[in-house]
């Protein structure tokens, strides 16, 4: 059986709250979980301690079992120092947009078209 623990959505519209839940990957997102792991409760400041609540034994135990975890609860698990930092890469993130790109282009072939102008 091919485990995640993940977010299981919860709440009424626009007020979300989460489950951390150990599910079968095939379950719908907020379908039938096998056990109740913790809750994230993002409306709560950053710096709450009932924001995010992990029984980090038990998640432990389920990755022990071949559970994977899921980027977001792997970065709780980071912050909460029960796993390792891991480098994480993006390549995209120092390029700019297109239309940031396009108005460097424009800058940049203007302030040619001046320096021809003062070369003459």
């Amino acid at each position: 059986m091919a485990m995640k623990i993940r977010l299981a959505r919860a709440g009424s519209k626009k007020r979300p709250f989460y489950r951390i839940v150990a599910a079968d990957s095939r379950m719908p997102r907020d379908g039938r979980f096998i056990e109740k792991l913790g809750t994230y409760n993002p409306l709560l400041p950053k710096d709450s301690e009932e924001r995010v609540q992990m029984n980090v034994e038990r998640i432990q135990y389920w990755i022990g079992q071949g559970a994977q975890v899921t980027d977001r609860i792997s970065r709780m698990l980071e912050a909460a120092g029960a796993a390792e930092k891991k480098e994480r890469s993006n390549p995209k993130k120092a390029k700019p947009g297109k239309k940031a790109q396009e108005r460097a282009e424009q800058k940049a072939a203007k302030v040619a078209e001046a320096a021809d102008a003062s070369e003459e």
